[in-house]
């Protein structure tokens, strides 16, 4: 790995940026300015449904009022569909991959164990044989893949947090997570795995919120032999009522902030940064 610290910020454009994009790209910025390094902006819109080429402008314009700056081209995931479908190769000719055809109604019913996100996959589809007329995703088996790794002499795999020390991987608190959906040749935590290897990215810095999904990459990264960044997983930026700024939410946007002329160094100064 370089000897360059080099930090990214990954928004997806699925919708405006609030105060806590602001609070994470300013960390990561922040953080690679102090140490001389290097910052990317990283655009992952490999959700066909829910992304829009409208939300990439103002998602540039927001940051830029932040004083943010970065090289170009940026990283575009919908435009790598390739590098993610050569990790994907590699991972089956590991063995450590299934389809699956379960719907989420299927999965309900099954009654499955509650994980850190969510219903964790009860593995319902687990050597089943599949007819060339079904839809399917491409789920990690997660015991084939530890045994893998056993054998390598490389499990349990471990991670460093900056903020809580040495983490020993525990990706059972996710399950057998799909790492390639119908409709998109990829997932999340396939293709953020294999940006931030390809870019060289030393240092992953975002919310708690995500965690646990660093337990999932790490047996990746193991299994595709990248090399490991180091981790910062930093609070959430919560609301007068306790909830945590999102999309989802419509939490008040920083294009809308900045359309009040407010300024851009009072709006900082009050994120709390460290």
């Amino acid at each position: 790995m370089t000897n360059t610290i080099r930090t990214r910020f990954a928004p997806s454009p699925t919708g405006y940026l609030h105060r806590g994009h602001a609070l994470s790209a300013l960390y990561a910025f922040d953080f690679a300015q102090k140490h001389g390094g290097e910052f990317l902006l990283r655009i992952e819109d490999i959700d066909t449904v829910r992304c829009r080429e409208d939300y990439i402008q103002p998602m540039l314009d927001d940051l830029t009022w932040l004083g943010l700056s970065w090289p170009e081209p940026v990283r575009r995931q919908s435009q790598h569909f390739e590098d993610y479908q050569n990790a994907l190769s590699k991972l089956d000719a590991l063995g450590v991959l299934y389809p699956c055809t379960c719907t989420r109604k299927q999965i309900q019913a099954a009654h499955p164990v509650m994980g850190k996100e969510g219903p964790l996959y009860p593995g319902l589809c687990k050597g089943k044989a599949l007819t060339l007329s079904e839809e399917y995703v491409i789920r990690l088996d997660l015991e084939k893949a530890e045994n893998y790794l056993r054998d390598q002499g490389r499990y349990p795999t471990q991670w460093l947090d900056l903020e809580k020390g040495m983490q020993q991987s525990c990706p059972l608190a996710l399950g057998d997570v799909v790492l390639s959906r119908k409709d998109t040749p990829t997932s999340y935590h396939l293709s953020v795995v294999v940006d931030d290897a390809l870019q060289g990215i030393t240092h992953v810095i975002r919310g708690m919120d995500l965690f646990y999904s660093t337990h999932i990459h790490a047996i990746l990264q193991a299994l595709l032999e990248f090399e490991q960044p180091t981790y910062i997983h930093h609070q959430l930026m919560v609301d007068a009522e306790g909830k945590k700024f999102s999309k989802r939410d419509k939490s008040e946007t920083l294009q809308s902030i900045r359309e009040q002329n407010a300024c851009a160094a009072v709006f900082i100064e009050n994120l709390p940064l460290r």
